[in-house]
């Protein structure tokens, strides 16, 4: 399988519950697919650098996960056609990358982040 990393930015007028709910689809997406998710974790509420949609602020949140095939494909068309991402960026994940992605897991410590055993 292969890694993956998704950032994606929600509108900022989504209640805290509709962001999570999002958030969940998009995990239930991934699981759909037959992908595995590592982590996912909410960066919050942050200031845009530039204007979207009207709008300055958004709600970030990452997901790592495992998959192969078309899975890409599929999660991106869903994130086009959903209204409430403002934007989004999958990367694929090499070796240095996973490596970092530990290590910034470790340091960060568990209070902030979910483990997602599947």
């Amino acid at each position: 399988m292969t890694s993956y990393e998704t950032v994606f930015i929600l509108t900022p007028v989504l209640s805290e519950d509709q962001a999570k709910e999002a958030v969940k689809k998009y995990e239930g997406e991934i699981k759909s697919f037959k992908g595995k998710i590592k982590h996912s974790e909410a960066w919050g509420l942050k200031k845009l650098a530039y204007s979207i949609q009207k709008k300055t602020t958004g709600f970030y949140f990452l997901i790592e996960f495992e998959g192969e095939g078309d899975i890409i494909a599929n999660l991106e068309l869903s994130l086009k056609r959903d209204e409430r991402v403002l934007r989004f960026l999958t990367v694929k994940m090499d070796k240095h990358h996973t490596e970092w992605a530990e290590k910034r897991r470790a340091r960060m410590g568990n209070a902030s982040t979910k483990e997602v055993e599947a």
